[in-house]
């Protein structure tokens, strides 16, 4: 039976997705990945774009509300923490908070921007095969 990681968030929109989307592709063999927002909004973009840079397509997942997984036990929270403010959920084994730089603060021209998502996206990656590539 897989364990199930959810990665909680703000927004759902980058961080939180770019991590879903890599775990279910890298390891999803072991793991049922989710994530969710407490104030969900929408994919962001270049979010998927650095993605797909990496052969993983992240474009079909959609922002979620917490509220979505109510109830729903959980092997592992990952809950990135912004602003001071840390998701709580009561429904898992073990909580992780994690601190991925967010690449929606950005801010420079496109060629910049766009390294911050890299930034991101290779944090986030070299982070979830430490975690879960055991």
């Amino acid at each position: 039976m897989k364990q199930r990681v959810l990665f909680i968030g703000t927004n759902n929109a980058a961080r939180t997705q770019m991590a879903e989307g890599y775990l279910r592709a890298r390891y999803g063999d072991r793991y049922e990945a989710c994530s969710t927002g407490i104030a969900p909004t929408v994919l962001d973009p270049l979010a998927a774009r650095v993605m797909d840079e990496i052969g993983i397509s992240i474009s079909e997942q959609r922002a979620k509300d917490l509220t979505l997984f109510d109830g729903t036990e959980m092997d592992y929270v990952v809950a990135l923490c912004a602003g001071g403010v840390c998701p709580m959920f009561p429904w898992t084994k073990e909580t992780l908070h994690v601190d991925f730089p967010d690449p929606a603060r950005a801010t420079g021209t496109s060629d910049k921007v766009i390294a911050a998502y890299r930034r991101s996206r290779d944090a986030i990656t070299v982070w979830i095969d430490g975690k879960f590539g055991k």
